[in-house]
């Protein structure tokens, strides 16, 4: 095909497909424990990262990855002071990182650099960064896999998997650093802006298809992948910023399975006996 003809749109599609498999990795644990906007603060304080990458011309990649480590440790410190208001850590980190991002962006001298990482530039990564890319999400996937149970555990119920003796506050400092790893890669290719979304948007969806924690996390793996593929092909032919496609085809999907969900319901509803069914099944 044309599109792989180009050597930077080979590199897109395979840091695109890397990081389409383990954002829901991550995502799926951040939504079970009601931290959906973590991706947010994470993000836009990685572009104060950045900023100070740029300053001291330190590579501004590895400057959002201490940036955001730091604005993770900080987001679970305040929730184990608050631990009533935990969404109240999200709110605090990420005033403090767009704050801190504000003040810095304006003592940068190069601001294509900077603004680069805001949308992101999926097909300007380098050899150099898509084997950085690959070597980070095979450790994120490897760390995964031998975190699963924990992972599911602590996601549940923090409470009772110390009771069943998991180690929480080790399980929580590694998934700490895997997310701030992976939003801190990812802001560099999808854009700062838009990376929680990715870490969101492809759980929802699998939330309305699987069963069980496997099976979602199977399914939301799918779409991310889908939507990153889909979103690739429809950039360079549309002309559009891939990072925005690739969300927005994912919200596009998103919408359309709530529609064709519930109109399926009406229909069921609607059919002979529904609503006989329908009250056989609350008096049961």
């Amino acid at each position: 095909m044309e599109i792989f003809e180009y050597a930077f749109m080979r590199r897109a599609f395979a840091v695109g497909i890397l990081l389409a498999a383990i954002i829901p990795c991550i995502g799926m644990v951040i939504v079970l424990k009601r931290l959906s906007m973590i991706g947010d603060a994470l993000s836009h304080t990685s572009l104060a990262g950045v900023a100070a990458g740029l300053l001291l011309n330190v590579n501004p990649v590895l400057g959002a990855t201490c940036a955001c480590v730091a604005a993770a440790f900080g987001i679970e410190a305040i929730r184990k002071k608050l631990p009533r208001y935990a969404e109240m850590s999200i709110a605090v980190i990420l005033s403090a990182g767009v704050g801190l991002a504000g003040v810095l962006s304006g003592f940068v001298g190069n601001a294509a650099s900077f603004n680069s990482f805001l949308f992101g530039s999926i097909v300007a990564i380098s050899d150099a960064e898509l084997y950085t890319v690959a070597a980070v999400s095979g450790i994120i996937l490897l760390s995964f896999v031998l975190l699963y149970k924990e992972l599911f555990y602590v996601a549940l119920d923090e409470r009772a998997a110390r009771l069943a003796g998991v180690p929480v506050g080790v399980v929580n400092s590694v998934f700490t650093v895997l997310t701030a790893v992976t939003v801190s890669i990812a802001a560099r290719t999808v854009g700062a802006l838009i990376v929680s979304s990715m870490m969101v948007v492809p759980v929802a969806c699998g939330m309305q298809f699987g069963k069980s924690y496997r099976s979602t996390l199977l399914w939301s793996m799918a779409f991310a992948e889908a939507f990153t593929v889909s979103g690739l092909f429809l950039a360079y032919y549309a002309s559009l910023k891939p990072g925005g496609t690739i969300v927005l085809v994912g919200v596009i999907c998103l919408l359309v399975i709530f529609t064709v969900k519930a109109i399926m319901a009406r229909i069921r509803r609607g059919a002979p006996g529904g609503e006989r069914r329908k009250k056989g099944n609350v008096r049961a």
